[in-house]
């Protein structure tokens, strides 16, 4: 029972991160306030109550509208309130967290990937509405994963593969700054620098197979375009599916070795 109660928070936070999810989403890219300022309708401006703002509950209560304007609010702040809460849900149960019997260093990782988790849906939400890996929040990311590997470091934990990889985001980004700032280019480093980050948090592994899922995901996207024969000169949000393709394989993983 204690477990099932334990189960229903996460599912819950995950919900109320998916609502923090969408704010930063809309607001990062506008180099906007995300913890100090109210949420507003982006329509009409007005500030949201507490009762606006119920993860799920309040969309559904309100009909899909705000409640000043009776604007239709985008199914897409729904969505991502509903699968953050599955996301962090299928997290703890893919840990096989236990209240009676997981050790501390658990609980350690655990917390880990939720913030890391988080960094992955901001950018990966962010990738796919402005095609751009925001640097921002990949620094937040980092920090994460620096202050992470300080606590496998007192583990007394294998380093060399962390400094490899952690010397090699530093020559991309500063390769980045210095040659490809506001080109065509940037963004493919950005996106090696993620793939970087993928290494560092879930091990070659798992990123490679992100990789791989997201040329099949992009390679089936063209194609659709090309049988509906829809002309894209966009690029694609290469980023947005390296994040979730990693989450999800990530997950199975921890599912299929009995974390």
């Amino acid at each position: 029972m204690a477990n099932i109660i334990i189960y229903s928070m996460f599912f819950i936070i995950g919900t109320l991160l998916g609502s923090f999810f969408t704010l930063a989403i809309h607001r990062i890219p506008l180099k906007q306030n995300i913890t100090h300022e109210r949420s507003y309708c982006p329509k009409c401006n007005h500030k949201l109550n507490f009762l606006d703002l119920i993860p799920i509950l309040s969309y559904l209560f309100l009909g899909g509208k705000c409640r000043y304007c009776k604007n239709k609010i985008r199914p897409r702040y729904l969505i991502l309130e509903i699968l953050s809460g599955m996301v962090f849900l299928f997290l703890v149960l893919s840990l096989n967290i236990n209240i009676f019997s997981t050790y501390t260093g658990k609980y350690i990782y655990l917390l880990f990937l939720i913030l890391y988790i988080s960094t992955l849906i901001i950018v990966g939400g962010i990738d796919k509405e402005k095609k751009e890996i925001t640097n921002s929040v990949m620094i937040f990311g980092f920090i994460i994963e620096i202050m992470y590997i300080t606590y496998l470091y007192v583990l007394e934990a294998n380093m060399y593969r962390y400094i490899i990889y952690l010397t090699i985001i530093i020559i991309l980004a500063l390769l980045n700054k210095l040659f490809f700032k506001k080109t065509k280019g940037q963004y493919t480093i950005q996106i090696l620098i993620l793939c970087f980050f993928l290494a560092i948090a879930t091990k070659e592994e798992i990123t490679i197979l992100s990789i791989i899922t997201t040329l099949v995901l992009i390679a089936i996207k063209i194609f659709i375009n090309k049988i509906k024969k829809r002309q894209v000169t966009e690029k694609l949000p290469v980023g947005y599916y390296l994040c979730f393709s990693n989450i999800a394989i990530l997950i199975i993983q921890n599912f299929l070795l009995g974390s």
